[in-house]
């Protein structure tokens, strides 16, 4: 390799790279902002063009990005991942190991194709609700889980920042691009060696954890209202109300003190909105929430069967289309003085009041003939869609969020779209920002999710760290920077085979990646080891490779998103990422060399 000298222009280069990785360590400034400022003072200094500083934002890899994050919104609104979930609880049983293996490696393949940040989060509740039943500590559960929501990102191209950005970055070098599935060998034997590593040895770097933590960790997402009851579900047979008085939803309420919250009849059209003077009639089904002594009472009474499970209104009364909310009576409420009779808030709203509270007592009858106050709180069942048109209305101040308003019937709608991008991703071999956006603008146009909704599922962060840190790379191989690295680093590991220069290349890639972003690291390392491998005669694409791989391999320290995500539900600490971490970030590089010698010949 020919001597690089160290001019004026290098030595800038090197001193910005250095800035930006003292600003990522120390994060006295947000890493986005730091990207901003190399934007900025690049072609200040005259290091890249305007035009260069600024064609990060135009670059194929942002755009992609900005695609997959909206696919991945809309697949996550239509519920498509949640139905994925339950039967892969189903299949793992009772089993520990079976649960690592059906959830870890349904986390995988979906964060494959979506932020695994996204795919970890959709796969939270249910860990929980399997360790909980299993009675299993829930930090033996989340870390592996977690881990292959990582490793999942090196499944396809389109799974993680770094492999999109990948391309783009090797343009300069004329080298030939990747395709969507040429590291899916690669990615499909880490996932497999990882979840393999946690069934062998997990006993030993996983923390214990006790029965008591399983509580703690369960008592943030408690159900808010559980003192006032759960959902039931009874039926009324065929003959229920011949010889006996009409049964009304009032008097359910006024007598037990529980309320029904949906009804299905003969022709089984249901009805999730029930006014007091609703009659129950026979051969139905209705759903009741209260307390679980009180609905017992009230079916031996009135000659109804209690069910064992939900089963007709299964899929109404789910987190993801309805709840049950606290409302208070505002200031300026036009409630104020009447009563929900008065209002018709059954028939206007079409949500369900469950109780009141006043002061410091709590009302289950004769909520409909009660004035309101202000300062009255109302708790209230529906759908987060219903609720949503409430809370527009400002009569209401909602002391919790509303739920995001889930589309199942757009389910597959949203598949048909994902379908379309991949397809035109294999079979024409069209640019990958095309396609993505192709797919995220056909759920934009069928509605599964609106324009504002997808710009606000657009993690803008991301997209300026992305599209900021291009141009760094560019003045680093104009300049000469990256050569002058690559010739450094050389001499100081001399002369070794193709396999030796690769294993430093994944082991310095690991190193930044755990100090900076992944994709500062890759922007910053692939144009260095590329001119690495020119100059030692190895593959530069696979130099490249590496990197685009080895910045997932993120798992010593909590400093990843979906580690931190799962640091506080497992009650982990620092050290319990070091002995996991590192157990899998050795098996990591490991298994990548190996890979590459085997599939790729190195």
């Amino acid at each position: 390799m020919e001597e690089i000298v160290l001019n004026r222009e290098v030595l800038m280069v090197l001193a910005i790279i250095g800035l930006a990785i003292f600003l990522f360590v120390v994060e006295w400034i947000r890493v986005d902002m730091v990207a901003i400022m190399m934007t900025v003072l690049l072609p200040i200094l005259g290091l890249v063009t305007p035009k260069e500083a600024f064609s990060g934002f135009s670059s194929n890899a942002v755009i992609s990005i900005i695609a997959v994050i909206i696919i991945g919104a809309g697949l996550d609104r239509t519920g498509v991942i949640n139905r994925l979930v339950q039967p892969i609880v189903k299949v793992a049983g009772s089993s520990a190991s079976r649960v690592v293996i059906a959830m870890g490696g349904t986390v995988a393949i979906i964060s494959s194709f979506m932020q695994n940040i996204g795919a970890a989060a959709l796969f939270l509740p249910a860990i929980r609700r399997v360790s909980k039943n299993m009675k299993l500590p829930l930090s033996q559960m989340l870390m592996p889980i977690g881990f292959c929501a990582i490793l999942g990102g090196t499944l396809t191209l389109v799974g993680s920042s770094p492999l999109i950005l990948l391309n783009d970055l090797i343009i300069p070098f004329d080298l030939e691009p990747f395709h969507l599935f040429d590291v899916t060998p690669i990615g499909a034997a880490l996932i497999v060696s990882g979840i393999l590593s946690f069934i062998f040895l997990g006993r030993f770097v996983l923390p214990k954890g006790t029965p008591e933590s399983i509580k703690e960790s369960e008592a943030d997402s408690a159900f808010a209202y559980e003192d006032l009851g759960e959902v039931f579900e009874l039926y009324a047979p065929p003959d229920f109300g011949q010889f006996r008085d009409p049964l009304m939803v009032k008097h359910l309420r006024d007598k037990h003190q529980i309320n029904a919250v949906a009804f299905s009849g003969r022709d089984r059209v249901k009805m999730t909105t029930l006014p007091p003077d609703f009659e129950i009639r026979g051969d139905s089904y209705i759903a009741i929430f209260g307390k679980k002594e009180n609905v017992q009472q009230a079916a031996e009474d009135h000659g109804l069967i209690l069910k064992d499970e939900i089963k007709v209104f299964k899929d109404y009364l789910t987190p993801e289309v309805s709840g049950i909310l606290e409302a208070v009576v505002g200031p300026r409420s036009e409630f104020i003085g009447k009563t929900l009779r008065q209002v018709h808030f059954w028939e206007q709203y079409q949500v369900n009041p469950v109780a009141i509270y006043r002061s410091d007592q709590v009302f289950y009858s004769g909520l409909s003939s009660m004035a309101l106050q202000p300062g009255d709180s109302l708790v209230l069942e529906g759908t987060w869609d219903r609720f949503k048109i409430l809370e527009e209305k400002h009569n209401f101040i909602f002391t919790t969020p509303v739920g995001e308003v889930m589309k199942p019937d757009k389910a597959v709608i949203a598949g048909f779209w994902l379908m379309v991008a991949l397809v035109m991703i294999i079979v024409f071999k069209m640019q990958l920002s095309v396609c993505l956006m192709t797919g995220a603008f056909g759920m934009i146009l069928c509605r599964v999710i609106s324009i504002d909704e997808a710009y606000e599922a657009v993690d803008w962060r991301t997209v300026f760290l992305l599209a900021g840190l291009i141009p760094l790379g560019i003045a680093a191989e104009k300049s000469g920077a990256a050569a002058w690295i690559a010739h450094s680093v050389l001499n100081i590991i001399g002369d070794v085979p193709p396999i030796g220069l690769l294993t430093a290349v994944a082991v310095l890639a690991t190193f930044f990646t755990l100090v900076i972003s992944n994709v500062g690291a890759t922007v910053l390392l692939v144009p260095l080891v590329v001119n690495m491998a020119l100059a030692t005669g190895t593959d530069p694409r696979m130099a490249a490779l590496v990197v685009g791989i080895a910045t997932s391999n993120s798992f010593i320290l909590p400093t990843h998103q979906v580690n931190a995500l799962y640091m506080g539900p497992g009650r982990y600490r620092s050290v319990d990422f070091m002995k996991a971490g590192g157990l899998m970030t050795v098996i990591f590089i490991v298994v990548l060399i190996a890979m590459l010698v085997l599939f790729y010949g190195i």
